[in-house]
């Protein structure tokens, strides 16, 4: 099987494949090659934090040019996996010299498996872009083509627990692999000091007491599929809920606008989470951290591009300033694509990861916070 994932993550997806028993797990660029059985396929879907697909590749080969294309596909036997009455959806993704346009490869992709039913059965399937009961992905690379079933259906980043979204959210696996990245797994006390609809604290809250990513969401692609083995998979999701455990750290989100803070108290009991996560409203400019002792904070502040600021270099002036004042022996992440805005925060950074928000390139920036002097807190 082939999980996709974003870039820079590819390392926390491998790791976590293996941790939930992959074998022969292979990190690509924005993707991970595995192998496991059908019970594995259920599981991935449900707990990996980082996937934002699980594909299961049928068949490989060589194309040259579109009639290439539509006779292979149209050779598959897709009578194995679909009825001729049932509904399919296809996603292409094309880096070649002889196919230039996925739209294109789609259609063609779509036309022969539509044709092969239609000449053995005289009845067609339809297309059903939402919730399709075959959602099939084609890979071309140069001139190697793969044909993949899409086990997730939609992108796993839509947890299903987001019924609220704020201006310029953070993409759900984006926030897991950020928390992951910033090396928080639930042993410390968290905060999002500009917390928006509520993203990276859930997201924290469900790494801290093991949560498989993906136990609110409603429907799978797999579920449609006629091997699909609904005592199995009922079997691999109550192993999972079996191993959830307590939350023994405080999470807590700020955020200075009321509607924005009730959008995040909206997502996190949507996400059965109220009991683990405290909100309150609150400028994060002017605050201190909320107990004594060592703080762990991940937040996404505004960048100057969907959400704009007045002065971007005071902005980031005045993070910088917070946390020296009020954050001493924590350890504060960011993200932002403002490279030039983190020239403002005033705070040499411990560490800087090049990852991207949707299509922006960004650092995931890591500034330490020592109680006292930097060499006192080394002795």
């Amino acid at each position: 099987m082939l999980a996709k994932t974003l870039f820079g993550f590819e390392e926390l997806l491998a790791q976590e494949l293996r941790d939930l028993g992959a074998s022969q797990v292979t990190p690509g660029v924005r993707n991970v090659a595995f192998e496991g059985d059908l019970g594995f396929m259920y599981k991935a879907n449900l707990a990996c934090r980082t996937a934002i697909k699980i594909l299961k590749p049928i068949v490989s080969f060589n194309v040259f040019k579109e009639d290439d294309l539509y006779d292979k596909v149209k050779q598959v036997p897709w009578e194995t996996y679909m009825d001729a009455e049932g509904t399919l959806a296809v996603d292409a993704t094309v880096f070649s010299k002889y196919f230039t346009h996925s739209q294109y490869v789609a259609l063609k992709t779509k036309d022969a498996i539509v044709d092969r039913f239609r000449e053995s059965t005289g009845v067609r399937p339809s297309v059903d872009l939402d919730r399709p009961d075959l959602r099939i992905n084609i890979h071309i690379d140069r001139n190697i083509c793969t044909l993949s079933l899409d086990s997730s259906g939609a992108s796993l980043h839509k947890r299903g627990y987001r019924v609220e979204t704020a201006l310029a959210p953070i993409s759900e696996v984006l926030a897991a692999g950020l928390i992951m990245l910033s090396g928080f797994h639930g042993q410390s006390d968290f905060m999002d000091p500009m917390c928006g609809s509520g993203t990276i604290l859930i997201e924290a809250a469900m790494i801290a007491a093991n949560i498989p990513a993906n136990i609110n969401r409603d429907v799978f692609g797999f579920e449609t599929w006629r091997d699909f083995d609904v005592d199995l998979y009922e079997t691999i999701e109550e192993a999972l809920i079996k191993r959830i455990r307590e939350v023994p750290v405080k999470i807590i989100g700020m955020d200075k606008d009321a509607r924005t803070l009730n959008k995040a108290k909206t997502n996190i009991k949507e996400a059965n989470l109220s009991e683990f996560i405290q909100v309150q409203q609150g400028d994060f400019f002017g605050s201190e951290k909320p107990s004594d002792g060592y703080w762990h904070l991940v937040f996404n502040p505004p960048y100057d591009e969907r959400l704009t600021l007045d002065d971007v270099a005071a902005f980031y002036g005045h993070i910088g300033n917070t946390l020296k004042r009020g954050y001493p022996g924590s350890q504060a992440w960011m993200i932002t694509s403002n490279e030039e805005a983190l020239k403002s925060v005033g705070l040499r950074p411990s560490k800087k990861i090049k990852v991207f928000n949707g299509k922006l390139p960004a650092k995931f920036v890591q500034y330490s916070m020592y109680q006292g002097s930097k060499k006192a807190s080394k002795q």
